[in-house]
This record gives structure tokens, sequence and C-alpha cells, in this order.
């Protein structure tokens, strides 16, 4: 069974928007801060935003700030992040992961559970 999955990516002009989700399954979900990686092409992983375990605390990279929403549904065992306003330079592959802690807070840390990723291309 596959902790995490996401779905939701796809291919939209610059400006356009996108809500990806993830959901949850076979641990505790609510247990858990979680958090999106952005691996751009040929670049590696990178922490844009996190949430607490009751979704109270949003974080988020300054790159997307104002422009990308997270929230969870810990009913549904689900994550969301809501992105507007895309850019070329968002296009990569999004992955939901599960970490320790808030890597927003906690650079070095680790993730338990972390999705396959779903692809966002942002192109004219």
């Amino acid at each position: 069974e596959v902790p995490l999955v996401e779905s939701g990516g796809g291919m939209v002009q610059p400006g356009g928007s996108l809500r990806l989700s993830c959901v949850g399954s076979g641990f505790t979900f609510n247990n858990y801060h979680l958090a999106w990686v952005h691996q751009p092409p040929g670049a590696g992983p990178e922490w844009i935003s996190s949430i607490n375990e009751n979704g109270e605390r949003q974080f988020y990279k300054n790159s997307v700030k104002g422009r990308f929403t997270i929230s969870r549904d810990n009913a549904k065992n689900t994550l969301y992040l809501r992105m507007n306003d895309l850019k070329p330079e968002d296009t990569g592959t999004y992955f939901c992961t599960a970490p320790r802690a808030n890597p927003f807070t906690n650079p070095n840390t680790f993730y338990d559970y972390r999705g396959q990723g779903t692809q966002v291309t942002v192109s004219p």
C-alpha cells in the first residue's frame, strides 16, 4: 500500500491555477506535520510549503508566498496545495511528504513517507 498518493498535476499556461491533492493511508495522518516538495527538472528537491498537524499553521518558501495555499482535511486524510498565478519556474514534480518535523524550522529533517509525485508543467 502506498502511504501517500498525489493527484491534480497537469499542464497549464503561465498565470493559470492547479490544485494538488494527496491522500494518506496506512499511518496516523493527523499525527504528522505535512509538507509539499518541489523538484524542478534537473535539480534537487526543495521544501515549498508545510502545515502543522491540526492545520492551523502554514509555512511557505518565499517564492510561493501569496500564490500557493496549503491546507488539510484530517477527516479525509487529505492534504492540498492550491497553486495560483503559476510561473514557468514552478514546473517540476511535486511530492507530498510526511516529515518528522517542520522542515521550515528543522531544515535537516527527513520524511517518514513520500508519495510518488505528480507532474506540473507551466508553459505558454
